[in-house]
């Protein structure tokens, strides 16, 4: 099959090898069923003890107490962003909204609509390379609720600790750190992530939301943007998307196998750790785009002296079985996403080429 190439790409992004073996060697004869699971109904016996499966993988990672509620959904994070205020904010009410980067900024944007929206941080000022300190935003107990966006795939910056707000409902994106790290998800109310980096395939949201916030809907919705609905049909108000709820499934017991969520947290921090280590030791060749205290341990964003040179360093590291390298149109420079199926040693195999490559170019 020839070399590994090494996918730094943001999102879909890399998956593990053992669930793709899995997935492929199932492809046409899921659980001896002799049919593939994109064929079988999804009101199947079959189909029903695979979405249990996955509802059950996320419940054990994430320690779910028995009043949250597990939700497969589409229409990605960005969906989200509307559905959040959809349901939980009132016009007469008001929500506030940390910013920190390109989609935090959005989804507060998407929130207008629906209500009043209080920003209690930006970290726009400061070019989203910051995040607040725990006890730095002072949230009003009047708040409908508090979003944020856990890491900020564009900017490169990550919270790395479980946001505080009193009574007030946290809500936050944890579309690509989510079991990366381990959470107190009694601090949240709801959270959202889509699939598509540390989960599984695109075309997939997850949400997890608690019992008492689904009688929240302030507005009559459609049945397919309203949770209680949704909660109701147990993710079946429509045909969910069989396959990426399958691969889900098959990505949660991947890490269960790898020790579960505080064993990766080790080797997602070993991994920043050995690439964060090589930038700062290049003597400003490469220039870390985040502050210190708020780095991105899935997306590490840095660039180089020029943007020509960027440009030659995305090509060359094509050209080396590295795949994706290349930043946000909004930000430019480098970006290297290292989710939890990225291997340490294709980050050690990037920070010999940044070596190689800033000896030839420096």
């Amino acid at each position: 099959m020839g070399e590994i190439i090494y996918n730094f790409s943001a999102g879909p992004a890399m998956m593990p090898p053992e669930v793709l073996e899995q997935a492929a060697a199932e492809l046409r004869d899921v659980r001896g069923s002799r049919m593939s699971v994109m064929e079988i109904s999804h009101r199947s016996a079959l189909f029903g003890e695979i979405l249990a499966d996955a509802e059950s993988g996320i419940r054990r990672l994430l320690g779910l107490p028995k009043n949250y509620r597990v939700l497969f959904l589409q229409g990605g994070a960005t969906l989200q962003f509307s559905m959040v205020p959809m349901n939980l904010l009132a016009p007469v009410d008001t929500a506030e909204y940390i910013i920190t980067g390109y989609w935090g900024k959005k989804a507060a944007k998407c929130a207008v609509q629906y209500g009043d929206v209080r920003t209690v941080y930006s970290g726009e000022n400061a070019g989203f390379t910051t995040v607040p300190q725990q006890g730095e935003v002072r949230v009003s107990p009047n708040a409908a609720y508090l979003h944020y966006t856990s890491n900020e795939t564009i900017d490169g910056v990550e919270f790395g600790y479980d946001l505080d707000a009193g009574s007030v409902p946290v809500v936050c994106d944890m579309s690509s750190d989510i079991l990366s790290r381990p959470i107190d998800i009694e601090k949240y109310g709801l959270i959202y992530a889509g699939a598509q980096k540390n989960l599984g395939p695109s075309g997939l949201v997850l949400v997890v939301i608690r019992d008492d916030l689904l009688d929240r809907s302030p507005r009559e919705l459609p049945d397919l943007l309203t949770y209680k609905v949704l909660a109701d049909n147990d993710s079946m108000a429509n045909t969910p998307n069989t396959w990426a709820i399958y691969l889900l499934g098959l990505v949660c017991g991947w890490l269960e196998k790898q020790g579960g969520v505080a064993a990766i947290e080790k080797v997602n921090l070993e991994k920043a750790r050995v690439l964060y280590e090589a930038i700062d030791k290049s003597d400003g060749f490469y220039s870390g785009r985040a502050a210190a205290d708020a780095r991105s341990r899935m997306n590490v964003t840095f660039s180089l002296p020029n943007a020509e040179l960027d440009a030659k360093f995305i090509k060359e590291a094509e050209a080396n079985r590295m795949s994706g390298l290349k930043g946000h149109r909004a930000v430019g420079g480098i970006r290297a996403s290292i989710y939890n199926a990225f291997p340490l040693a294709g980050v050690e195999h990037l920070v010999e080429f940044l070596s190689e490559f800033a000896r030839r170019n420096g």
